[in-house]
């Protein structure tokens, strides 16, 4: 078997006639189209979007004499006896030929392409599958900054001037990639990353985590990924915030692009904001990558609607703890506000002033209550109960957890009963 060499080029002033006007047309139609090549097609059937991408399309059946100038030939009509007629055509005439899905007889094959810029990246496996070469054409893509365009054309300016400096180019390439991820990583759940979160944890070259990132999490992982424990629990400060800022900037003086893993949504009772300020202070491109917070979605795992008509028309998030190891209890009062729910996040070692203050504010004691314990995960568990319970349950609940107050829990002891 001849081995397949291959040869990445560019061709200037195609002229490129596409056969056919089904659905494998209109995948090629689209990545001419998006890459701002012009072509024309010939098809005796069309699917109305491949209008939107091309203004030369000419209804009737295909003849060679329509081939005309055309130097690049692309067959996506599955029909055998077109591909006989163009390989005798070819045989005599110096175009480059393309069979979609029949990769032992094309010229070329079609690349899989980052995003139109400047710079731009073609991934092939030569015909064999288009999805490994586009799962390796979006890992391309996330490696090229987004703010690349402008370098790109100053060097092309520098390079017509005559003006080549490699180690300098390479140093600023180097300096560009640097980049911190502060990334929201939901419940704990990895079907309930966000695809960008999923592609960042992928890509990067080192994580930081804690003791709120699940196993399943730091699964997906790659082995080669550097992973630096952090260990920020309540109660159990191995590394101080400052420390963990430190050691991002550290990393990323060494050139990698580091992601700290945060629980749940990097902004809501996390420290993301105090993490940003400081990579931003010290000159550092970050980007906050947003996640599923364990406020609005732990009491949705557990069944338990923040909303519900007839029994709560708003909700509250809060949290019981607070810098220096303090108690927050402002929000108390709110337990006694009928069709309202309070959800509690970092509350459980609180819950004995937390039971204590409604006490003294005179709360009814029969009020339903539940805490949800590591929401989403294999070892969930929904503990259901009353205020004035609240403190012997408590005891059985781990953590993490959030506590959720308000008749939604009504709401799903009712869904309990319509299941009998």
């Amino acid at each position: 078997m001849q081995k397949r060499r291959t040869l990445p080029i560019l061709l200037k002033n195609q002229k490129i006639l596409l056969l056919g006007g089904g659905n494998v047309a209109l995948q090629k139609a689209e990545v001419l189209a998006h890459n701002d090549i012009s072509f024309s097609i010939v098809t005796q059937e069309l699917f109305p979007k491949i209008e939107e991408l091309c203004s030369d399309i000419h209804i009737k059946k295909f003849k060679l004499k329509d081939i005309g100038t055309h130097t690049i030939i692309i067959d996506a009509t599955g029909n055998e006896k077109v591909t006989k007629k163009l390989l005798q055509y070819k045989k005599k005439h110096p175009v480059l030929l393309n069979v979609v899905d029949v990769p032992e007889v094309c010229d070329f094959y079609f690349m899989a392409l980052t995003k139109n810029t400047p710079l731009q990246i073609a991934v092939s496996s030569s015909g064999s599958s288009p999805t490994l070469a586009k799962y390796f054409r979006d890992k391309c893509q996330l490696m090229i900054p987004e703010d690349l365009d402008t370098f790109v054309n100053e060097l092309k300016v520098k390079r017509n001037k005559g003006i080549i400096e490699r180690d300098q180019t390479l140093d600023e390439i180097k300096q560009m990639n640097k980049k911190a991820y502060l990334v929201g990583c939901g419940l704990g759940d990895p079907e309930l990353l966000t695809l960008k979160a999923y592609n960042t944890i992928q890509a990067v070259d080192v994580v930081l985590y804690d003791h709120l990132i699940s196993d399943e999490i730091m699964r997906i992982v790659p082995d080669k990924t550097k992973k630096i424990f952090v260990g920020k629990e309540k109660g159990f400060h191995t590394k101080p915030q400052e420390e963990i800022n430190k050691l991002i900037r550290k990393q990323i003086k060494k050139g990698y692009s580091v992601a700290r893993l945060k629980s749940g949504d990097p902004f809501i009772y996390g420290r993301g904001a105090e993490e940003l300020l400081y990579l931003t202070q010290k000159g550092i491109n970050t980007e906050v990558i947003p996640g599923i917070s364990s406020a609005t979605s732990g009491p949705l795992m557990a069944n338990i609607p923040i909303t519900a008509r007839d029994y709560s028309k708003s909700f509250t998030v809060v949290t019981a703890h607070l810098k220096g190891n303090s108690v927050n209890l402002d929000w108390v009062p709110m337990l006694a506000k009928s069709d309202h729910t309070v959800v509690v996040l970092m509350g459980l070692t609180r819950v004995k002033e937390i039971v204590q203050e409604a006490k003294d504010l005179g709360i009814d004691m029969k009020n339903p209550c539940a805490i949800v314990s590591n929401a989403s995960r294999k070892n969930q568990k929904v503990l259901t109960t009353t205020l004035g319970k609240l403190e012997k349950v408590s005891k059985k609940a781990s953590r993490p957890s959030i506590m959720v107050f308000g008749d939604v829990i009504n709401y799903t002891n009712t869904l309990k009963a319509s299941q009998k």
